[in-house]
Protein backbone atom coordinates (compact mmCIF):
# COMPACT_ATOMS: atom_id res chain seq x y z
CA UNK A 1 0.00 0.00 0.00
CA UNK A 2 3.13 2.43 -0.44
CA UNK A 3 2.99 3.32 3.41
CA UNK A 4 3.94 2.36 7.20
CA UNK A 5 1.66 0.57 9.73
CA UNK A 6 2.43 0.32 13.02
CA UNK A 7 0.77 -1.52 15.94
CA UNK A 8 0.04 -0.56 19.65
CA UNK A 9 -1.66 -3.00 21.34
CA UNK A 10 -2.09 -3.04 25.44
CA UNK A 11 -2.77 -5.84 27.41
CA UNK A 12 -4.47 -9.41 26.88
CA UNK A 13 -2.77 -13.13 27.27
CA UNK A 14 0.76 -12.65 25.39
CA UNK A 15 0.94 -15.33 23.16
CA UNK A 16 -2.77 -15.00 21.83
CA UNK A 17 -2.27 -11.56 20.99
CA UNK A 18 1.30 -11.96 19.26
CA UNK A 19 -0.59 -14.83 17.10
CA UNK A 20 -3.07 -12.46 16.21
CA UNK A 21 -0.59 -9.53 15.57
CA UNK A 22 1.41 -12.14 13.20
CA UNK A 23 -1.99 -12.71 11.84
CA UNK A 24 -2.67 -9.29 11.39
CA UNK A 25 0.53 -8.20 9.89
CA UNK A 26 0.37 -11.12 7.20
CA UNK A 27 -3.32 -9.99 6.29
CA UNK A 28 -1.75 -6.71 5.51
CA UNK A 29 0.60 -8.27 3.42
CA UNK A 30 -2.09 -10.03 1.47
CA UNK A 31 -4.08 -6.83 1.32
CA UNK A 32 -1.25 -5.29 -1.21
CA UNK A 33 -0.80 -8.73 -2.83
CA UNK A 34 -4.67 -8.72 -3.91
CA UNK A 35 -5.24 -4.98 -4.07
CA UNK A 36 -2.24 -2.83 -5.01
CA UNK A 37 -2.52 -0.82 -8.31
CA UNK A 38 1.47 -1.15 -8.86
CA UNK A 39 1.39 -4.46 -9.22
CA UNK A 40 0.46 -6.04 -12.55
CA UNK A 41 -0.28 -9.52 -11.38
CA UNK A 42 -2.73 -8.32 -8.80
CA UNK A 43 -5.91 -9.24 -8.49
CA UNK A 44 -7.64 -5.74 -8.74
CA UNK A 45 -5.18 -5.23 -11.94
CA UNK A 46 -6.41 -8.10 -13.74
CA UNK A 47 -10.08 -7.23 -13.09
CA UNK A 48 -9.39 -3.68 -14.32
CA UNK A 49 -8.40 -5.08 -17.77
CA UNK A 50 -11.19 -7.76 -17.44
CA UNK A 51 -8.87 -10.60 -16.74
CA UNK A 52 -10.99 -11.81 -14.12
CA UNK A 53 -14.72 -11.22 -12.75
CA UNK A 54 -15.41 -10.00 -8.74
CA UNK A 55 -16.73 -13.45 -8.32
CA UNK A 56 -13.31 -14.80 -9.43
CA UNK A 57 -11.44 -12.74 -7.09
CA UNK A 58 -10.22 -13.09 -3.14
CA UNK A 59 -13.74 -12.35 -1.47
CA UNK A 60 -12.23 -9.44 -0.05
CA UNK A 61 -12.33 -7.51 -3.24
CA UNK A 62 -16.58 -8.16 -3.27
CA UNK A 63 -15.99 -6.33 0.31
CA UNK A 64 -14.04 -3.44 -0.21
CA UNK A 65 -15.65 -2.76 -3.90
CA UNK A 66 -19.14 -2.46 -1.76
CA UNK A 67 -18.13 -0.21 0.70
CA UNK A 68 -16.38 2.11 -2.07
CA UNK A 69 -20.01 2.17 -3.94
CA UNK A 70 -21.41 3.43 -0.89
CA UNK A 71 -19.09 6.03 -0.03
CA UNK A 72 -19.76 7.10 -3.74
CA UNK A 73 -23.88 7.37 -3.02
CA UNK A 74 -23.28 9.09 0.34
CA UNK A 75 -20.65 11.45 -1.03
CA UNK A 76 -22.95 12.17 -3.93
CA UNK A 77 -19.59 11.07 -6.39
CA UNK A 78 -17.00 13.36 -4.43
CA UNK A 79 -15.82 9.94 -3.26
CA UNK A 80 -14.75 7.11 -6.50
CA UNK A 81 -13.21 3.75 -6.76
CA UNK A 82 -11.76 5.29 -10.38
CA UNK A 83 -8.80 6.86 -11.27
CA UNK A 84 -8.31 8.01 -14.75
CA UNK A 85 -11.52 5.86 -16.28
CA UNK A 86 -9.60 2.46 -14.70
CA UNK A 87 -10.65 0.94 -11.81
CA UNK A 88 -8.17 2.33 -8.61
CA UNK A 89 -10.11 1.48 -4.74
CA UNK A 90 -7.12 2.26 -2.86
CA UNK A 91 -8.93 5.34 -0.96
CA UNK A 92 -11.02 2.83 0.56
CA UNK A 93 -8.04 -0.26 0.98
CA UNK A 94 -5.62 1.56 3.90
CA UNK A 95 -8.58 2.65 6.47
CA UNK A 96 -10.78 -0.87 5.90
CA UNK A 97 -7.51 -2.92 6.18
CA UNK A 98 -6.01 -0.95 9.15
CA UNK A 99 -9.16 -1.13 11.01
CA UNK A 100 -9.84 -4.85 9.79
CA UNK A 101 -6.11 -5.54 11.59
CA UNK A 102 -6.93 -3.49 14.35
CA UNK A 103 -10.34 -5.59 15.14
CA UNK A 104 -8.64 -8.56 14.70
CA UNK A 105 -5.71 -8.23 17.37
CA UNK A 106 -8.58 -6.18 19.70
CA UNK A 107 -10.31 -10.00 19.37
CA UNK A 108 -7.45 -12.18 20.65
CA UNK A 109 -8.29 -10.17 23.80
CA UNK A 110 -6.29 -7.40 23.68
CA UNK A 111 -7.85 -4.21 26.31
CA UNK A 112 -6.19 -1.41 23.74
CA UNK A 113 -5.40 -1.63 19.73
CA UNK A 114 -4.16 1.20 17.96
CA UNK A 115 -3.14 0.49 14.48
CA UNK A 116 -1.57 3.39 12.38
CA UNK A 117 -1.58 3.64 8.75
CA UNK A 118 -0.08 6.26 7.44
CA UNK A 119 -1.30 8.62 9.61
CA UNK A 120 -4.33 7.30 9.87
CA UNK A 121 -4.96 5.61 13.03
CA UNK A 122 -8.18 3.43 14.32
CA UNK A 123 -7.86 2.94 17.96
CA UNK A 124 -9.82 0.44 19.86
CA UNK A 125 -10.46 0.12 23.80
CA UNK A 126 -7.79 1.86 26.12
CA UNK A 127 -3.85 2.01 26.61
CA UNK A 128 -4.85 1.80 30.51
CA UNK A 129 -6.76 1.88 33.57
CA UNK A 130 -8.34 5.93 33.45
CA UNK A 131 -6.45 6.59 29.86
CA UNK A 132 -8.32 7.07 26.90
CA UNK A 133 -6.08 7.39 23.43
CA UNK A 134 -4.66 10.19 22.10
CA UNK A 135 -4.05 11.05 18.21
CA UNK A 136 -2.44 13.66 17.12
CA UNK A 137 -3.09 15.86 13.95
CA UNK A 138 -0.14 17.12 12.06
CA UNK A 139 0.00 21.08 10.85
CA UNK A 140 -0.19 21.04 7.27
CA UNK A 141 1.52 24.59 7.17
CA UNK A 142 4.15 23.81 10.22
CA UNK A 143 6.35 20.92 9.54
CA UNK A 144 6.74 18.82 12.85
CA UNK A 145 3.72 21.19 14.60
CA UNK A 146 0.33 19.31 15.75
CA UNK A 147 -2.75 21.27 14.63
CA UNK A 148 -5.00 19.79 17.09
CA UNK A 149 -5.03 16.34 19.78
CA UNK A 150 -7.87 14.42 19.73
CA UNK A 151 -9.23 12.23 22.02
CA UNK A 152 -11.25 8.78 22.29
CA UNK A 153 -12.73 9.12 25.73
CA UNK A 154 -15.50 7.93 26.95
CA UNK A 155 -15.99 5.87 23.64
CA UNK A 156 -14.82 2.29 22.74
CA UNK A 157 -13.32 3.18 19.35
CA UNK A 158 -12.19 6.16 17.52
CA UNK A 159 -10.62 6.68 14.28
CA UNK A 160 -8.61 9.17 13.08
CA UNK A 161 -8.26 10.01 9.40
CA UNK A 162 -6.71 13.17 7.15
CA UNK A 163 -6.53 13.37 3.27
CA UNK A 164 -4.30 16.95 2.17
CA UNK A 165 -1.38 17.88 -0.21
CA UNK A 166 1.73 18.00 2.77
CA UNK A 167 3.03 14.55 2.48
CA UNK A 168 2.13 13.81 -0.65
CA UNK A 169 1.34 16.76 -3.09
CA UNK A 170 -1.61 16.97 -5.34
CA UNK A 171 -2.73 13.65 -5.13
CA UNK A 172 -6.62 14.02 -4.46
CA UNK A 173 -8.66 14.18 -7.81
CA UNK A 174 -11.75 15.60 -8.55
CA UNK A 175 -13.82 12.67 -9.78
CA UNK A 176 -15.90 15.05 -12.41
CA UNK A 177 -12.67 15.75 -14.10
CA UNK A 178 -10.40 13.58 -13.65
CA UNK A 179 -7.88 16.09 -12.63
CA UNK A 180 -6.27 16.83 -9.48
CA UNK A 181 -8.51 19.21 -7.16
CA UNK A 182 -8.90 22.41 -7.04
CA UNK A 183 -9.31 23.36 -3.69
CA UNK A 184 -8.99 26.18 -0.78
CA UNK A 185 -8.05 23.49 1.58
CA UNK A 186 -4.32 22.04 2.87
CA UNK A 187 -5.73 19.29 4.82
CA UNK A 188 -9.30 17.71 6.09
CA UNK A 189 -9.08 15.57 9.61
CA UNK A 190 -11.83 13.60 9.81
CA UNK A 191 -13.19 11.68 13.24
CA UNK A 192 -15.51 8.68 13.36
CA UNK A 193 -15.87 5.34 14.67
CA UNK A 194 -14.44 3.50 11.59
CA UNK A 195 -11.42 4.01 10.07
CA UNK A 196 -12.80 3.02 6.37
CA UNK A 197 -15.51 5.52 6.60
CA UNK A 198 -13.05 8.35 8.24
CA UNK A 199 -10.65 8.05 5.35
CA UNK A 200 -12.89 8.28 2.65
CA UNK A 201 -15.10 10.96 4.13
CA UNK A 202 -11.91 12.83 4.52
CA UNK A 203 -11.28 12.33 0.67
CA UNK A 204 -14.21 13.20 -0.58
CA UNK A 205 -14.40 16.89 1.34
CA UNK A 206 -11.03 17.67 0.19
CA UNK A 207 -12.48 17.62 -3.32
CA UNK A 208 -15.51 19.35 -2.39
CA UNK A 209 -13.78 22.35 -0.56
CA UNK A 210 -13.80 24.42 2.54
CA UNK A 211 -17.52 25.37 2.08
CA UNK A 212 -18.87 22.41 0.76
CA UNK A 213 -17.27 19.87 2.69
CA UNK A 214 -17.70 21.01 6.03
CA UNK A 215 -21.37 21.49 5.16
CA UNK A 216 -21.80 18.13 4.33
CA UNK A 217 -19.54 16.22 7.27
CA UNK A 218 -21.83 18.44 9.38
CA UNK A 219 -24.81 16.40 8.06
CA UNK A 220 -22.87 13.08 8.68
CA UNK A 221 -23.85 11.45 11.93
CA UNK A 222 -21.13 10.58 14.75
CA UNK A 223 -18.71 12.39 12.39
CA UNK A 224 -16.52 15.46 13.40
CA UNK A 225 -14.14 16.98 11.43
CA UNK A 226 -11.04 19.73 10.98
CA UNK A 227 -10.49 21.61 7.97
CA UNK A 228 -7.81 24.04 7.45
CA UNK A 229 -7.45 26.30 4.36
CA UNK A 230 -4.32 27.52 2.19
CA UNK A 231 -4.89 30.76 4.11
CA UNK A 232 -4.61 29.57 7.66
CA UNK A 233 -7.68 29.11 8.33
CA UNK A 234 -9.36 26.51 10.75
CA UNK A 235 -12.90 25.51 10.38
CA UNK A 236 -14.43 22.42 12.27
CA UNK A 237 -17.51 20.97 12.74
CA UNK A 238 -19.68 21.86 15.65
CA UNK A 239 -19.00 18.70 17.95
CA UNK A 240 -15.29 18.53 17.44
CA UNK A 241 -14.56 20.82 20.75
CA UNK A 242 -15.89 17.66 22.48
CA UNK A 243 -13.71 15.39 21.24
CA UNK A 244 -10.11 17.25 21.54
CA UNK A 245 -8.01 16.82 24.96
Amino acid sequence: MGTVFSFDVRGGEPEAVRAALREAVAGLHRVDEVFSTYRADSEVSRLARGELTVAQCDPQVAEVLALGAEAERMSDGWFSLRYQGRLDPTGVVKGWAAERAARLVAAAGASGVSVNGGGDVQVLGSPGADRPWRVGVSDPLRPGGLAAVVSAAGVPELAVATSGTAERGDHIVDPRTGRAAVTDLVSVTVVAPRLVWADCWATAAFAMGAREGLAWLESLPGVEALLITAGDEVRCTDGLGARLG
